[in-house]
């Protein structure tokens, strides 16, 4: 075992037993370097990425290439869901240099941790055009011995290139949130990119857009453009059909290998799977009032049920987070010992014959699209949902067909589970747990987001409301939480206190806030991806553009803008303009990699709306003024619940001197705190919160 076996991140732990003699990321592992005079190789990957795990087996876990790392090398591994600011830093210079990235990301330093030599996976052998990893390891080696000047000379042009980006020129003189005709013009330019065949933006590989289509409904809501609706309408539709979803367990895989949803690349995380749920919820809150295509709500409402359910099934820890993510690779069932990606998800008619006999497999070939051929590797087909045009499908039939499939899918070889608790993604979750709780009436999943907050105040809060990034078991991790962390989180627990009424969740998202005007941010708005006091690295990393996840950039502005709702702070809304001032410099250029920060944009202009809703918890008034609130439209609306005279006004302002009106709950409708008169009808409640 080496250095990796004391680590908590799973994915470290997959490779203490390598002959490599790996060190985690640490300032002992540059100093040895330093001592022994050899470069860095350093290592990034995360749990489920594939291709991470067949470079590890074909050479980390080979002897000789082990000893040729060890010799020349002091090699350093790092998972990047762990240590996003290292993987951020170093995957800038990658892209910079050679004009793509990826993981595994191989790439060489200086003892002083300046980049020199770049990669993402390479072969064991030459491969198309490709050179091996030996044959890199030794032109790296003989680079350092017999040209040390040229690589000294590289990697400080490298850092200082690095340095020199800032985003201060893109940034607009006046720090404002876009105007109605800019987000127009994000508009216009999403429309040109749409693939209005398929639905989503761009060709292969095709990646969820969740944060883009919370921009297209809320610029629906604001504006009633048909067009913004249909493109999510026909993007979740077509990848709720598609071999992305899982047709059997719910929940959706990273990503289509294809520009049709057909394949995906198998490994599902939370992340994904967390906003995709609250994207479908909020779609069938948009569309089961009007405007929707037949069938479109009662889609969006499956999907995001079924999300959720399997969140909670497959990803809720002991301890009552949520896990990172489930491997794309599973053991093959054949006894082999071989993995292969999708083995736990395809079927082969035979397959399907075995398990629910010639009539049935038949029946569930044409309603999933098995064929003879296969839509995978191996005559394998992704289950997916092709158009049947030969009448409606026997409901009944169809749910015992997918039981018995589930029932023997579960006796496969599970994937593997990273069960590491990654705070900004619990954030997520708990935001989409709660709302498709409350939308659809399942306390469980309310309670399940509870659950899962209190992990994150318990284990990741330290005694200065300061973030622990990860946790395990729960215990809590090493590294510090980097700015999506503190957005995310305050995001999920401002959403919590909507649903639940429960002020305390507005009171901790505060104080995270609080840390991330003080820590993260500078005096012209812009923000920084990593503290003030976090450790110092070549880069401190400042991306406000949205990955996988919305960038913690924008993720920031849009908590503001709740928690000044809430509150009335006045400190966190001139704040959450600033921080959207970026917006106004990129939507019109990049919509398709600014999508969040254009949603909360919508909610800027928008008010955003806020609601009060007085009335004894218990009485069935307040419930269903309060449901009508949370089923609101209007971009970004908050909602803030609770009983006159009790301690919930001091704990969010937004309710302070609301009374009852002649006895009876009542809804406030407020826009920086001046409200309009109040209501005891939900009916009206929900037609003023119209977009």
């Amino acid at each position: 075992m080496n250095r990796l076996a004391n680590e908590q991140s799973p994915y470290l732990l997959q490779h203490a037993d390598n002959p490599v003699d790996w060190w985690p990321w640490s300032a002992d592992a540059f100093e040895e370097a330093r001592r022994r005079g050899v470069p860095v190789l350093l290592s990034v990957g995360y749990s489920s990425c594939h291709w991470c795990h067949v470079m590890a087996h074909e050479s980390f876990e080979d002897p000789a290439t082990a000893a040729l790392l060890n010799d020349h090398f002091v090699a350093v591994k790092v998972d990047r869901e762990e240590r996003p600011d290292v993987d951020a830093v170093y995957m800038e210079a990658v892209q910079a240099a050679t004009g793509q990235g990826g993981w595994p990301m191989t790439v060489f330093l200086t003892p002083d941790a300046e980049p020199f030599y770049f990669g993402t996976y390479f072969p064991p052998a030459p491969r198309h055009g490709m050179p091996s990893f030996g044959q890199v390891l030794e032109g790296v080696r003989s680079a350092w011995a017999d040209r040390r000047d040229e690589v000294d000379e590289v990697a400080g042009r490298i850092v200082a290139d690095l340095a020199g980006r800032s985003l201060a020129e893109s940034l607009p003189a006046e720090r404002r949130p876009p105007r109605p005709e800019e987000l127009h013009t994000a508009l216009m330019a999403l429309t040109r990119e749409f693939d209005a065949l398929h639905g989503g933006f761009g060709g292969a590989p095709k990646f969820p857009p969740p944060m883009v289509l919370e921009f297209l409904l809320r610029h629906h809501a604001r504006t009633g453009s048909a067009a913004a609706l249909e493109m999510v309408q026909t993007t979740c539709t077509a990848m709720a059909r598609g071999g992305i979803y899982d047709q059997l367990g719910g929940g959706f895989a990273r990503y289509a290998v294809d520009a049709t949803w057909t394949v995906p690349h198998f490994e599902k995380m939370l992340y994904d799977n967390a906003l995709l749920c609250r994207t479908y919820a909020h779609l069938w809150r948009t569309t089961a009032r009007g405007g929707a295509a037949d069938g479109c709500s009662d889609l969006a409402r499956r999907i995001a049920l079924e999300t959720a359910d399997f969140m909670v099934r497959e990803l809720r820890t002991d301890q009552g987070g949520f896990a990172s993510a489930l491997d794309a690779d599973s053991d093959d069932g054949t006894g082999s010992g071989r993995h292969a990606e999708g083995a736990y998800y395809v079927w082969t008619p035979d397959q399907l014959r075995s398990v629910l006999g010639e009539k049935d497999a038949e029946f569930a070939a044409t309603h999933f699209g098995v064929t003879e051929d296969g839509t995978f590797e191996e005559g394998a087909s992704v289950l997916q949902l092709p158009e049947v045009t030969d009448g409606p499908v026997d409901a009944e039939r169809l749910a015992s067909v997918k039981e018995r499939l589930l029932a023997a899918r579960a006796e496969r070889p599970r994937p593997g589970r990273d069960d590491k608790v990654v705070a900004s993604w619990n954030g997520l979750a708990i935001a989409a747990l709660a709302e498709t709780g409350a939308y659809f009436d399942r306390p469980d999943l309310i309670q399940a987001a509870t659950d899962a907050a209190d992990l994150l105040v318990r284990v990741h809060m330290d005694w200065q409301a300061r973030l622990h990034r990860t946790s395990r078991d729960g215990t809590a991790g090493a590294n510090s939480g980097v700015l999506e962390d503190y957005a995310d989180v305050a995001e999920g627990f401002l959403t919590l206190a909507s649903v639940t009424g429960e002020g305390v969740w507005v009171e901790f998202a505060g104080f995270f806030l609080d840390t991330v005007l003080v820590q993260f941010t500078t005096p012209d708005g812009a923000l920084y991806d990593t503290a003030a006091d976090a450790e110092t690295l070549i880069r401190r990393p400042q991306d406000p553009t949205d990955n996988a996840t919305p960038s913690g950039w924008t993720a920031a502005a849009g908590a503001l803008l709740s928690y000044a709702a809430l509150t009335g702070s006045t400190l966190h809304r001139d704040a959450a303009d600033r921080a959207l001032g970026i917006v106004t410099a990129l939507g019109g250029r990049a919509p398709r990699f600014i999508g969040w920060g254009l949603a909360v944009a919508e909610a800027a202009l928008a008010g955003p709306r806020e609601v009060a809703v007085v009335g004894p918890r218990d009485d069935p008034a307040t419930a269903a003024l309060h449901r009508a609130a949370l089923l609101g439209t209007a971009p970004g609306t908050v909602v803030a619940l609770g009983a006159p005279g009790s301690d919930d006004a001091g704990e969010i302002p937004l309710l302070m001197d609301r009374p009852l009106v002649d006895g009876r709950p009542a809804a406030y409708v407020c826009h920086h705190f001046t409200c309009e008169r109040p209501t005891t009808d939900p009916e009206e409640l929900e037609e003023r919160l119209r977009g």
